[in-house]
């Protein structure tokens, strides 16, 4: 039996491999988890045979991530003797190859890291890019294998030489659920409901974001390009959390926008509140490759987005609209466009609908099935 370990720092990162996680035990594979404070966290244990926790931080700097992360994660390695380990995230990737490298070594496991983005990339701070740059450089040398999901990371991946380049795969992503995110999916109903909850009457427009409120994601320039676009009759629906969403909340009034804006939190209904929506909004300074990007595409909802990694290579070929980071102007003249133009939006997203094929769950459980083939083998 092969016998598979995904480890990532937090819990939700875990989402991402489900469809994976689910398929590979369909086929008679053990696939377990680690992450911090996994076993007490909503309904993972029902999804993987095991779960571990493991104490560490986010904090790339906190000793424990070297101490007493890696002590546990040997503990758990000698007990079950996987042959297959897959990690992801800064935190939880370098820590687990340094606690495993030794086993790896030995010829008696394959390790695979998924970077679902780079911490240095185009445009980052040059400090911080060489921190990042060196670390990954490190942590190459324990790594068998390297999954990135964009092509700036592919290219620096090979460029920097983190790993030898005939290991270094390209996967976009974890694959999509075509079948949730479908136009046909969602009801006139739903949709009325949606604009309902909103008070949205017949002529008012909406536009979403959907992302964590916090710094990168900046959600403050949205707020100021919607400003900026002026038109009375337009709303701007936030569905997310984070330790700037009071602050936002405080930007949007002293904007004037307040009776515009809606913060919904958390919701459930992303799909529906896509469908609801001229256009799906992000402003990141730094993505892997944007699920609510992919998500929006396949709404048939039109993206506006900063041309950044990921982003870029979602929007290039035409799904969307791109912006310069930071350009508050050009993404209020792109919300005009959109609002101006429903004939072309709408054209755009049906092409954005035909491009995510290449990004739905069969293509990439494939793609990962070749790479664990090539692992083991």
């Amino acid at each position: 039996m092969n016998k598979l370990l995904i480890i990532t720092t937090i819990p939700g990162t875990l989402d991402f491999f489900l469809p994976l996680t689910k398929h590979l035990r369909a086929q008679g594979w053990r696939v377990d988890a680690m992450a911090k404070e996994l076993s007490t966290t909503k309904e993972y244990p029902d999804l993987f045979d095991h779960v571990w926790d493991v104490e560490w931080s986010r904090n790339p700097l906190d000793p424990k991530n070297l101490f007493a992360a890696p002590q546990q994660i040997r503990q758990v390695f000698a007990q079950q003797q996987y042959n297959l380990v897959n990690v992801s995230t800064p935190v939880a990737a370098f820590a687990a190859r340094y606690a495993l490298n030794n086993w790896r070594k030995q010829g008696k496991l394959k390790v695979i890291y998924t970077a679902q983005g780079f911490h240095f990339y185009q445009g980052g701070a040059p400090h911080k890019n060489a921190i990042f740059l060196g670390l990954e450089k490190i942590a190459g040398l324990w790594t068998d294998y390297l999954v990135v999901v964009n092509r700036e990371d592919e290219s620096a991946a090979k460029r920097y030489g983190l790993i030898s380049p005939e290991r270094v795969r390209y996967i976009p992503g974890t694959g999509l659920n075509l079948d949730r995110f479908s136009p046909n999916a969602i009801s006139e109903a739903e949709i009325m409901r949606v604009r309902q909850e909103l008070g949205l009457a017949p002529e008012n427009s909406l536009f979403l974001s959907v992302a964590e409120f916090i710094p990168r994601k900046r959600p403050g320039d949205i707020l100021k390009a919607f400003a900026q676009l002026g038109r009375s009759q337009v709303h701007l629906a936030f569905a997310g959390n984070g330790r700037i969403f009071q602050k936002m909340q405080q930007l949007a009034a002293k904007l004037g926008i307040q009776n515009q804006v809606h913060f919904l939190g958390r919701r459930r209904d992303i799909p529906v509140l896509m469908r609801a929506s001229v256009a799906t909004l992000i402003a990141s300074a730094q993505e892997g490759l944007p699920n609510c990007v992919m998500e929006s595409l396949c709404m048939e909802t039109p993206v506006i987005g900063t041309e950044i990694r990921g982003t870029r290579d979602l929007l290039v070929d035409g799904n969307g609209l791109l912006v310069k980071l930071g350009d508050i102007n050009g993404m209020a003249e792109a919300m005009a466009w959109i609002l101006d133009r429903p004939d072309e939006a709408q054209k755009m997203g049906k092409r954005g609908r035909e491009d995510m094929v290449n990004y739905d769950v069969p293509h990439i459980l494939n793609l990962y099935e070749t790479l664990y083939s090539d692992a083991l083998s």
